[in-house]
């Protein structure tokens, strides 16, 4: 029987997934189930997105395009970045991609070997672990505290780095916790990151648009003094709703652009044609559909995370962005996976465990409410009538 090389039997899975096929085959078996674990906005893409994509497969784009994506929607993302942070982004360090996880796969996989260290966030998306443990790299996570409002500490970040740190990641919107990190953080990590001029760092900025009351995205592109090791991590999928048209980006310096043009060559080629055209229009197009969805989101994070902290042995923070409660369960008695497979068992809701975001998610689950406030409520009735039930 053939069999992979050993570095595969180190690739993680992302749980999300795991849960939402579980979810889907209980709803198929006839049971009801209130899923809130997937991160994908329950909103439909934007019409004038749609319609850009199927005018251009009528118009016949339907071909390859060069690696690195169609130049308006390169010039269309360089655009944006300019007109949201002030900062000019050079066309040819842009990289279109088949979603936004890409742009960390390449990074990690251009940046990680044995005996070099790859910092990342812990909570954070589990992707990024399960990458660089492939690599051979050491894994070393950077704590995102509770007491800290999930935003990550550039002194707990420095004082892990050594000569041997190839890349920092950093996320800012966070997932799983919905953390903000604000500018003081931002800019006392790019003051120490001096010390170290042999780390890049790969900053995922997915959910940057998605935030609420005064919390400020302070994008690491606005820092000359590091962007010849900064990879920025972007895209569609979250902003525009468009999870499953598999568009992102990333942003390159220019000693490592053209080996991720050459990973895309090898590996996809380009992304699809018509999730291009789509993209361009959701750039250039009209924002309102953005800002109706971050509206709806925000009166959801205020009902979610009320409804939270009534619950029994419940705490819940006041996440500032994305859209994801990080709800500490501690005080039910439950360890987090256990209550969050006995809650999609017995009370058909669907919630993923902090431990599947890293060793510090213990204590924890994740809450999507990228869902509607009618199925947000059920859930939270649900959830309310198992810990009441005390059924450990």
């Amino acid at each position: 029987m053939p069999k992979p090389i050993a570095a595969f039997e180190r690739l993680g899975e992302e749980n999300a997934f795991a849960v939402l096929a579980r979810a889907s085959a209980l709803a198929a078996a006839g049971r009801s189930i209130v899923n809130l674990g997937i991160g994908q906005p329950d909103f439909p893409t934007p019409p004038h997105i749609v319609e850009a994509a199927v005018k251009a497969l009528r118009d016949g784009h339907h071909g390859y395009t060069p690696a690195p994506g169609i130049q308006p929607l390169r010039e269309a993302v360089a655009a944006d970045l300019l007109a949201r942070t002030g900062t000019e982004v050079d066309v040819d360090r842009i990289l279109i991609v088949p979603g936004g996880k890409v742009t960390m796969f390449a990074a990690i996989l251009m940046l990680g070997e044995p005996g070099v260290e790859i910092l990342y966030p812990d909570p954070g998306f589990p992707i990024y672990r399960s990458m660089i443990e492939f690599t051979g790299a050491r894994p070393v996570p950077v704590p995102i505290r509770e007491e800290n409002e999930f935003a990550f500490s550039a002194a707990e970040t420095l004082s892990l780095m050594t000569p041997q740190t190839r890349l920092v990641i950093v996320n800012s919107p966070a997932n799983p916790t919905g953390g903000v990190t604000p500018r003081a953080e931002i800019e006392a990590l790019v003051t120490g990151l001096a010390e170290y001029p042999q780390a890049t760092v790969l900053s995922d900025e997915i959910y940057s648009r998605i935030l609420y009351d005064r919390a400020e995205h302070v994008s690491l592109i606005d820092y000359p003094e590091i962007s010849d090791r900064l990879i920025l991590l972007d895209g569609w999928s979250k902003t525009y709703a468009m999870t499953g048209w598999r568009i992102g980006y990333g942003i390159w310096p220019e000693s490592l652009f053209d080996s991720a043009r050459k990973l895309a060559v090898n590996a996809w080629s380009c992304v699809g044609t018509a999730s291009q055209y789509a993209g361009l229009a959701a750039l250039t197009g009209p924002q309102d559909a953005v800002g109706e969805m971050v509206s709806a989101f925000d009166a959801r994070r205020r009902l979610v995370v009320e409804g939270l902290n009534a619950l029994p042995g419940v705490s819940c923070r006041m996440p500032g962005g994305a859209f994801y409660a990080f709800p500490s369960i501690r005080d039910t008695g439950f360890e987090a996976k256990r209550l969050a497979n006995r809650l999609l068992e017995e009370a058909g809701v669907a919630l993923i465990g902090g431990p599947d975001f890293g060793i510090l998610g213990e204590g924890y689950l994740r809450v999507s409410y990228a869902a509607s406030e009618t199925d947000l409520r059920e859930a939270l009735n649900r959830i309310g009538q198992f810990l009441a039930a005390d059924k450990r």
